[in-house]
């Protein structure tokens, strides 16, 4: 079955086109649903040949969507409903369905979700500490995103090693990009992460904060009187390593730190503070760990942050293997998207997976429709 997984971003509309043997054989980036005609969608959908289904990444699917669903009007109203639960990112989803919905309306589409992956959160790790009524009327629980990247890239993961006779039960996944989050997997289902509600909520991230004190907001809205939309966008996009060291950019961020710059040195030390906090309280929740993996934009492409982390905890049995690290990415042809970084003889794996959702919303789409 060829799949075309449609990936909404803020600035642009992806497009990828996944055959039977989980190969791109066709892809397209264009401008953002709103800046892009539905004259160049239906040509770019054209150039990329045919396809049996449309699989769409949608960040959220609350607590009824757990899985990937056939989009039909009641499930679209629904998706729509859960707009206030994701208000920056929902809509773009559900502008790109809309639109490629209409320039292939014969065409099944699938929704697959973001949070779908944490929908097997323990109890005690989704639930806030927040009175009864919040919690059910409002439906305040811990959500989780980043699903579709961190159930990839444990799957692989999970795959390789068990295949070699390492075990592979207990995973923490890293998912570190612009958005930053972490999971905790046990046999293959999800029991922890760190963001919740919202996106905001972990790691600090390249211009989001990450996990801040509930009451210095309030106190921020309340003695200072900052409006709540200001405090909201303060957080979402001028925060994090934006905040620290003036650029969101992790790779400025490391070569300003090895320079001597001290706004740097301390962005890149609170960032890892929080990573290596965020990972031990992951491994406590799977009892132990077996394999670290990391994926995502920084995941895959920052060496430093990789070995600052797992070398800082070697009481989980991590250490990693300088040359084996630094190796990471130099054979881009490399099949399997997979490197292992482990220092020879460590007790826990440490491991690169090149983040594919593309993959994994193929593999949900083929999973529901066939």
């Amino acid at each position: 079955m060829r799949v075309l997984v449609v990936n909404a971003g803020s600035s642009s509309l992806k497009l990828r086109l996944v055959d039977a043997d989980d190969r791109v054989a066709g892809h397209a980036d264009l401008p953002a649903v709103g800046e892009v005609s539905a004259e160049d969608i239906t040509a770019a959908l054209a150039a990329m040949g045919p396809f049996d289904a449309v699989g769409h990444r949608v960040v959220h699917g609350g607590e009824r969507f757990r899985q990937p669903v056939a989009v039909d009007p009641v499930v679209r109203r629904a998706l729509d409903e859960l707009t206030d639960l994701a208000p920056l990112h929902q809509p773009k989803s559900l502008a790109a369905l809309d639109a490629v919905t209409a320039a292939a309306p014969h065409v099944p589409a699938v929704a697959c979700f973001d949070t779908a992956f944490h929908a097997t959160l323990r109890p005690e790790a989704a639930t806030y500490a927040v009175p009864a009524e919040w919690r059910e009327r409002f439906g305040l629980r811990r959500y989780g995103f980043h699903g579709l990247s961190h159930a990839y890239a444990s799957r692989r993961a999970i795959e390789l090693l068990s295949g070699g006779g390492h075990p592979a039960r207990r995973v923490v996944t890293c998912h570190l990009g612009a958005g930053a989050s972490l999971a905790a997997v046990h046999e293959g289902l999800c029991v922890d992460t760190t963001m919740g509600f919202t996106p905001l909520e972990g790691l600090t991230m390249a211009t989001r904060s990450g996990t801040v004190d509930p009451g210095a907001l309030l106190w921020l809205i309340t003695h200072h009187g900052l409006d709540p939309d200001e405090v909201a966008e303060a957080l979402e996009h001028r925060s994090g390593l934006l905040a620290l060291a003036g650029t969101g950019d992790m790779a400025e961020v490391v070569g300003r730190s090895d320079a001597g710059d001290e706004t740097a040195g301390l962005a890149l030390a609170q960032y890892l503070h929080r990573l290596r906090a965020g990972i031990c309280a992951m491994a406590a929740s799977l009892g132990g760990l077996d394999v670290l993996v990391f994926t995502g934009g920084v995941g895959e492409n920052a060496p430093v942050v990789r070995a600052a982390a797992a070398d800082a905890l070697p009481f989980l049995g991590l250490a990693v293997d300088p040359a084996a690290n630094a190796a990471v990415g130099v054979h881009p042809g490399d099949p399997t998207g997979v490197w292992d970084i482990g220092a020879p003889g460590a007790a826990a794996r440490a491991m690169v997976v090149a983040a594919r959702e593309d993959i994994e919303i193929a593999r949900g789409v083929r999973a529901l429709l066939t």
